[in-house]
């Protein structure tokens, strides 16, 4: 009897402890089968049609609109440099001298030969014509004339022969100077005194002053959708106050290698005095304005491959995806062309999580 009252004093917290865990479990309720889940929250803008003309800015360079190069026509070795980087040259200014002696010593030479051959052509001629006063007087052969007439032939070819030889020369001569045969500034400079040069090696490269343009890399999107014949507003980098207008006057037919860009020249007309060769300028182009829409990137999805946008109907409050086509992309907006009236709700954030005919909550106010 007192171990069977023992033992039942030792099982009833037992008892009462499955108890109170029988009565927890029967208070809760199971979740009902089916329920639906609570909307989802996300972010919408509304869309409205408006005139979507925008301005490009690219970044470029004052560029000579024609470069030249000047060089030695013949080889030597350079006694005297008299023009810099950055000086205005002219016309028939000399901007660098070779050593002449090889060049005079051969224009002696060529004077020496022309003396000799009219010596013999004044004496290949006074024998031509006594042989021709024989010859009308019966004294001599007609074979001696022939052979007179052919000396004399022979003399006068060879004084032809030492002038031109004599003029070349003198043109050799005259190639020791460099000069200048445009007017414009020296931009780059690739010879010293005393260093031996060879014939065409470029030892001054000079920018015209006949024309400048703005110089820029540009992508062949905006090539293509560029007006026809716009105007170009160029503006120094650091003093947008100075400012110049242009027009395209050539486009690369190849584009870069390594950047995949076009590079364009821009005409620039009267460039202000600040705008200099060299200097960083910006290129304004006014795009053509079209009827659109525009949405923020984060809404564009897509549907088959397809560019889509999620559209809320503001009487279920529920969500279907709509095939849209896309004019252009700007950064940190789509330009929608068609699939769109104006006036959608168009969810912005979320649309990765969203399915058709789902439920959804707006969250903050449309704009």
């Amino acid at each position: 009897m007192d171990f069977e009252s023992r033992a039942g004093r030792v099982r009833t917290p037992i008892y009462f402890a499955i108890l109170a865990a029988a009565l927890a479990l029967a208070g809760c309720k199971p979740e009902k089968a089916g329920e639906a889940p609570p909307p989802r929250p996300v972010r919408t803008v509304i869309a409205e049609k408006s005139e979507l003309g925008q301005s490009v800015m690219l970044t470029g360079q004052i560029l000579a609109e024609k470069e030249v190069s000047l060089a030695f026509r013949i080889g030597g070795r350079i006694i005297e440099r008299r023009a810099d980087v950055g000086n205005h040259v002219t016309p028939d200014q000399v901007l660098a001298k070779l050593d002449p002696q090889n060049e005079l010593n051969a224009l002696r030479s060529a004077r020496a030969a022309l003396s000799a051959a009219q010596g013999r052509l004044m004496q290949d001629s006074n024998n031509f014509e006594r042989q021709q006063t024989l010859l009308n007087r019966g004294f001599t052969t007609r074979v001696q004339f022939d052979q007179a007439q052919q000396a004399l032939r022979t003399a006068q070819a060879s004084v032809d022969d030492a002038k031109a030889q004599l003029h070349i020369a003198e043109d050799r001569v005259s190639y020791t100077e460099l000069k200048a045969d445009v007017a414009g500034t020296i931009t780059a400079r690739r010879a010293e005194s005393g260093e031996v040069v060879q014939a065409g090696q470029m030892v001054f490269q000079v920018a015209r002053d006949s024309g400048w343009d703005a110089v820029f890399d540009v992508p062949a999107q905006l090539i293509r959708s560029a007006p026809a014949d716009a105007v170009i507003v160029v503006a120094l980098a650091d003093d947008p106050s100075v400012t110049a207008k242009g027009r395209v006057r050539q486009v690369d037919p190849q584009a870069d290698p390594i950047t995949r860009t076009f590079k364009v020249r821009v005409s620039v007309d009267n460039p202000p005095s600040a705008m200099r060769l060299g200097a960083v300028v910006t290129g304004r182009m006014d795009m053509e304005s079209a009827q659109g829409i525009a949405v923020p990137a984060s809404a564009l999805t897509a549907a088959d491959g397809a560019p889509a946008l999620w559209i809320v109907d503001p009487a279920t409050m529920t969500v279907k995806l709509q095939r849209v086509e896309v004019l252009r992309f700007d950064p940190g907006t789509v330009v929608i062309s068609s699939g769109l009236e104006g006036g959608e709700l168009v969810v912005t954030a979320g649309v990765q999580a969203l399915h058709p005919d789902q439920k959804v909550r707006l969250l903050g106010a449309q704009s």
